[in-house]
Order: C-alpha cells, then sequence, then structure tokens
C-alpha cells in the first residue's frame, strides 16, 4: 500500500524558489485545493508520497495522481508546473477555456517560458517572473530557513497578484451585459451612465465590425469622450481621431478652440478628452463627427 495522503496538502522542493512553484501554489490556494499550512517544502520522497499534490519535484507528470514536475527526460512539453496546474484547473472545470485563457495570456505562459529558459530577456523589462526571483534570500549560502520564510513572502505576492486579476475578470464580466446593451443600438457611440471596464467586453462581443467609433461615459466629476480601437490587439490606435486642432490643449484653449464652455483636457495623441459634463461631450462627439 502505498502512503496515506494528507488532504489538501502540497509538496515542492527545498531550497531556492522559482516563480513556478510559488505561482502553482498560489492558484492551488485561491482556488481552495490546498491550505497554506500543509505546503511541505522537501526532496523526501517519502514525504512527498503524503502530499496530496506535488508540484516541481518528484520527477512525474500525472494530472491524474496531482503530480506536475516538468523536469525529467520523458516531458517534453512547453509548461512549467505553473502551466501544469493551470491546464488541471481549466480540465477539472474549475476554470473555463475563457478564464484559463485570460490566466495563462496574462502571466502563465510568460512564468513557463521563463522557467524553462526560452523567455526573451529584454533590458529595462522586469517581469513577474523576475520580481519572484527579486524575493529569493541575496546571499548563495541562505539557510534553509531564510529561503523558508523568502518563500512564504513570495507566496504572498503571488496570491495577492493572481486574486486581484480574477477579481478584475470577474468584474469586467460582470459588466458585460451593461456594453452589450448598448452595442445593440449599432450607433456611433457607445453611451455608459457609470464608468465601467468596456474594452474587453466590446470586443470578445463582435466588437471588431461594431460601427462605434467613439465611447462616451463619466470620469471621477466629469466625463469623457475616448476613441474606440480598430481591433484588441490595436489599443494605440483609433478608429477616428478628435480634431487636430485640439491636441493637448487644456482648459482656456481647448474652450477656444472648440466653442465649448465645458471643455477640460484633449490628450495630443488625440484618442481621448475630457469634458465637465455629458452634455458638453455629446457636443465635442458632434463637432468632431462634423469634421470628418
Amino acid at each position: 500500500m502505498g502512503a496515506q495522503k494528507i488532504p489538501r496538502s502540497c509538496g515542492i522542493h527545498d531550497g531556492t524558489f522559482h516563480a513556478d512553484e510559488v505561482t502553482a501554489c498560489a492558484l492551488l490556494i485561491i482556488f481552495n485545493l490546498i491550505d497554506q499550512d500543509k505546503i511541505k517544502r522537501t526532496r523526501s520522497p517519502e514525504i512527498l508520497s503524503t502530499c496530496e499534490y506535488v508540484c516541481d519535484v518528484g520527477g512525474v507528470y500525472d494530472p491524474d495522481h496531482k503530480l506536475f514536475d516538468h523536469h525529467q527526460v520523458e516531458y517534453q512539453g512547453p509548461l512549467s508546473s505553473a502551466g501544469m496546474i493551470l491546464l488541471y484547473l481549466k480540465n477539472k472545470n474549475i476554470l473555463s477555456q475563457e478564464e484559463y485563457n485570460q490566466f495563462n495570456n496574462n502571466l502563465v505562459i510568460g512564468v513557463d517560458d521563463h522557467d524553462n529558459g526560452v523567455d526573451p530577456q529584454l533590458p529595462g523589462i522586469s517581469t513577474y517572473s523576475h520580481i519572484m526571483a527579486n524575493f529569493t534570500p541575496i546571499h548563495h549560502d541562505a539557510s534553509e530557513k531564510e529561503n523558508e520564510e523568502a518563500f512564504f513572502k513570495a507566496l504572498e505576492f503571488a496570491k495577492g497578484h493572481l486574486q486581484r486579476m480574477w477579481d478584475r475578470y470577474n468584474y469586467n464580466r460582470s459588466c458585460r451585459e451593461i456594453v452589450a446593451q448598448a452595442m445593440q443600438e449599432k450607433k456611433v457611440v457607445l453611451m455608459f451612465d457609470k464608468a465601467i471596464p468596456w474594452m474587453d467586453a466590446f470586443f470578445a462581443l463582435g466588437g471588431t465590425s461594431h460601427p462605434a467609433k467613439f465611447v462616451i461615459m463619466p470620469s471621477g466629476k466629469h466625463w469623457k469622450l475616448r476613441g474606440i480601437p480598430p481591433t484588441i490587439e490595436d489599443k494605440m490606435d483609433v478608429r477616428m481621431a478628435l480634431p487636430k486642432e485640439w491636441a493637448g490643449l487644456l482648459d482656456e484653449e481647448l474652450k477656444r478652440k472648440s466653442g465649448i464652455a465645458g471643455a477640460i483636457f484633449c490628450h495630443k495623441g488625440r484618442f481621448i478628452s475630457v469634458w465637465e459634463t455629458r452634455e458638453d461631450a455629446l457636443k465635442a462627439l458632434e463637432y468632431t463627427l462634423k469634421g470628418c
């Protein structure tokens, strides 16, 4: 008989740590599959055999038995333990395909690539994996106690980052129906009565072929008129720019140029402008459309 498993436990290797197993543990905690106080940092086969999950150690990739190592010759795939755990969550229907893509495309692919040595090392770019590495003790001869303490500090950071990603994704999803309703009118502008994250939902709902060119919504105490990008991949461009003569103007100068009393600001890139009231933003839209 095999060793009796400790429910909700997870075994990972001791010594220095990396972003992949920290992230794997954070995902398992956030989705309520393990307890943080049951994480065992060891390479002892006897101790690992008692863990319900084993990540980044053990030499076996076998999701059916909750074993997630990628270092052995037999595994030639692109995943690290982070990607293996994320895929496990999808295959167990804990995450939908869309939810899996959200985590994978915004974080985990980069963690996998960094751990497997295939990510581009670009000067001046500090990735999530670099930040995780900076939690490790500075001295290479650090004691196991120092490594243990550092690991759990890194884990707290990873949990917070992943939880905020998850919460933001779910909030964005909750706004999708509002965006869908605005899109139904097929107008040149999407009107929102409150500030919401609209762009991802807009393109997920077929925004690439939608006729809207602008968004009007509150911006703090004011209102903004913002151009819509042609596609989700080209966020820095807009389908129609704001008037050239408004570029970079503030307050009185923008009031004079636009003839709109509630003018506040127009970005020099001509993709966004801010106005005192909703009516001012609508006037700015009318001015812009007349000049096209």
